[in-house]
């Protein structure tokens, strides 16, 4: 398994616009991509950590070409809502404990 950490540092009253954008854009992800989906954690107001989970490094690297066009629409969204985005990090999982 394979993970990838974001940050998000959310513009002031666009929230609710990020987090519907995201979790759209999220079940697109699984749905078309193979993406396990994501985990999305307030670390203080207007500042978001997500944790998304891969089956493997080769499947998040080819991904983003069989997304449907509404994706874009979705991404666009997360992008106006967003003062700052990051990738923190990408790390393969060793041990998985979390219970599903």
């Amino acid at each position: 398994m394979y993970i990838v950490l974001y940050s998000f540092d959310i513009k002031p009253n666009q929230e609710d616009n990020f987090l519907k954008a995201w979790k759209a854009l999220t079940k697109l992800i699984v749905k078309h991509e193979g993406g396990l989906g994501s985990r999305l954690h307030l670390e203080k107001p207007l500042k978001y950590i997500a944790y998304a989970q891969w089956p493997d490094k080769e499947t998040f690297t080819n991904a983003g070409n069989k997304l449907p066009k509404e994706a874009d629409k979705f991404r666009n969204i997360m992008r106006e809502s967003c003062e700052k985005f990051e990738i923190l990090n990408k790390l393969k999982v060793v041990e998985d404990l979390l219970l599903k």
